[in-house]
């Protein structure tokens, strides 16, 4: 049985491109990680990577509460191909009583069985990567996050019209409908955006609002 009673453990199951992704910036922003796989060629190459790799059955209920996953708040469960590994495990981690338990989705299907089964969280790795990608391709913005609700967050370079004034005398959120969160220019620490805040060549914008019209925005930049 591992030692899991910290709070910062965080439960990864499924070491493939995902999983193991996570499970390596887990551990790079401190957290201990407590990862598992069936197979035990990736458990041998993560083993000292990891804080405690496992070779596991994850639809085990059994053996995942003689792990010591019941003690575990938050768990990732990062199968993909496998939809009836996914599920069960899921359903598993659910049954032992995981508080937050966030999975990965490969079809809206898919999503909707994990959703049903006790999924706090589903994602879509693929899909989110390939929507951020058309996006920064056939756009002008440097990055890009969409949200569920149709909001965007975009980092955009100053359009000409804002360059040598402030944000308030630019009004560019009266003119396209986007809010200027903040501002970085070159050499200099980003800064949150206030009125006051002068706008010079170069700078580079973060814009959140309206999907659409951060779209527009940064068509112009």
């Amino acid at each position: 049985m591992v030692d899991t009673e910290t709070r910062d453990t965080v439960l990864v199951i499924g070491l493939g491109r995902f999983g193991g992704q996570v499970a390596a910036s887990l551990t790079r922003l401190g957290h201990e990680v407590l990862a598992i796989d069936g197979d035990a060629q990736v458990v041998q190459r993560w083993s000292d990577r990891l804080s405690y790799v496992a070779q596991l059955d994850s639809t085990n209920e059994e053996a995942l509460r003689q792990l010591g996953v019941a003690e575990i708040q938050r768990a990732i469960v990062g199968i993909g191909t496998d939809i009836e590994a996914s599920v069960l495990t899921v359903l598993a981690l659910n049954d032992i009583g995981v508080r937050e338990i966030w999975a990965k989705a490969i079809t809206a299907k898919h999503g909707k069985i994990l959703d049903a089964v006790g999924a706090d969280h589903v994602i879509y790795p693929e899909a989110a990567m390939g929507e951020r990608v058309a996006h920064l391709i056939t756009g002008r913005m440097l990055d890009f996050i969409e949200f569920d609700d149709g909001y965007a967050i975009a980092k955009v370079r100053a359009p000409a019209e804002a360059v040598g004034k402030t944000l308030a005398e630019s009004a560019l959120r009266t003119k396209y409908g986007v809010t200027v969160v903040g501002v970085k220019m070159t050499g200099s620490d980003f800064t949150y955006a206030r009125p006051e805040t002068m706008v010079y060549g170069g700078a580079l914008l973060i814009v959140a609002g309206e999907t659409a019209k951060v779209q527009r925005f940064s068509a112009i930049t």
